[in-house]
């Protein structure tokens, strides 16, 4: 199967990101190119590690590289200080020096944390993204966000720090627990309901061979998904305007998860609940249809996510959402759906909106 390779383009930051199937054992040749130092560690998690450490290891090793294994524990919880300078720790026991770079193989969590950990370990030193989950693979390991979660916000913490390549290879999604999978989805909607009416489109269409994880359509996907979200990172690589649009669905999405304590849900779930809402407020605004807000509901649970909110006082979300990096003076930019496949950034300076709109608190 052909490789996609997606160039990000940020001048003397910019990177490749390369989609394809059977593609994991090339992970030492990509960094060999990117002619990175010889010593690597490869932050990985007590999950994906023992299905595919070996194989980068080896590739890593075949490449002329030294790697060193860290492994995290699995799960968003995990997303935090402690488990960040257990990083530091490893970093230091293993001498490794501004020549060394890291390699970030699993989910989310990982990318965000060995992120996060290379642009502030000696200042800095490279790191390459392995994501080995659809929702890292279309939307985290991309751009440039890294970070950690507060007890009182997720990614309160964190930089922007762009990676020096990305290998994403569709295989191992066939690992990848159903749930999981499924949740990666939300990302991939939400850049169609916002971005490309034409990819939303070919969701619908193909919402069967994607739930049957198909490898053709899933590198036309993921490679479609990232080549929209690498257009807006140029634009706007450090969210202080466009990039803004991907977060549509996070703003509730990103609340729920911090009123459940990262516990109930897991972040595509959110997001998709979130999308839900944001359709229904965009509905409500006269920014969409109720066609078009019940096509983004439907896709959303064709692909098996969920779409109601948990039950929490309105105050509580009143306070998580006052609590989002977007939230300024009591108000907030809340981003919604025109139509399908394009957006609109709108101020919201009474939340009460939200919350009646949405029923939340009743």
């Amino acid at each position: 199967m052909r490789v996609e390779t997606q160039r990000v383009n940020l001048g003397e930051r910019s990177y490749d990101i390369h989609v394809g199937s059977e593609i994991l054992d090339g992970v030492g040749a990509v960094c060999r190119d990117l002619g990175l130092g010889r010593n690597a560690a490869v932050v990985t998690n007590t999950t994906v590690g023992p299905l595919y450490y070996d194989r980068v290891a080896a590739s890593l090793t075949t490449a002329g590289f030294a790697p060193h294994r860290i492994d995290i524990p699995d799960g968003e919880g995990y997303k935090n200080s402690e488990i960040l300078n257990g990083v530091y720790d490893e970093l230091i026991r293993a001498g490794l020096t501004r020549d060394a770079f890291i390699v970030a193989l699993g989910g989310g969590v990982v990318g965000d944390l060995a992120g996060f950990a290379a642009a502030t370990y000696l200042r800095g030193v490279p790191f390459v993204q392995v994501p080995t989950t659809l929702l890292a693979q279309v939307d985290s390991s991309v751009g440039g966000k890294t970070g950690i979660n507060h007890p009182r916000g997720k990614n309160l913490i964190g930089a922007f720090y762009q990676p020096r390549g990305v290998v994403i290879d569709v295989d191992t999604l066939a690992t990848l627990p159903e749930r999981e999978y499924l949740g990666g989805m939300a990302e991939v909607v939400k850049y169609g309901a916002v971005l490309d009416q034409e990819f939303f489109a070919f969701l619908e269409e193909n919402a069967a061979r994607l739930l049957g994880r198909e490898r053709e359509v899933l590198v036309r996907v993921i490679g479609r998904s990232v080549a929209l979200k690498a257009s807006v990172v140029e634009e706007d690589e450090r969210e202080a305007g466009l990039r803004a649009v991907l977060n549509y669905g996070h703003t509730l999405g990103h609340a729920v998860e911090t009123l459940t304590g990262y516990a109930r849900f897991l972040h595509g779930e959110a997001v998709a609940i979130g999308m839900v809402q944001a359709a229904t407020v965009a509905e409500r605004r006269g920014l969409c249809s109720e066609e078009d807000a019940g096509r983004i509901v439907a896709l959303i649970r064709t692909l098996g996510l969920p779409t109601e909110l948990p039950e929490f006082p309105a105050a509580a979300y009143r306070e998580a959402l006052l609590r989002d990096k977007k939230s300024r003076d009591g108000g907030l930019d809340f981003v919604l759906n025109r139509g399908v496949g394009a957006y609109a950034i709108v101020r919201l300076p009474d939340l009460s909106e939200v919350l009646e709109i949405c029923s939340i608190g009743r």
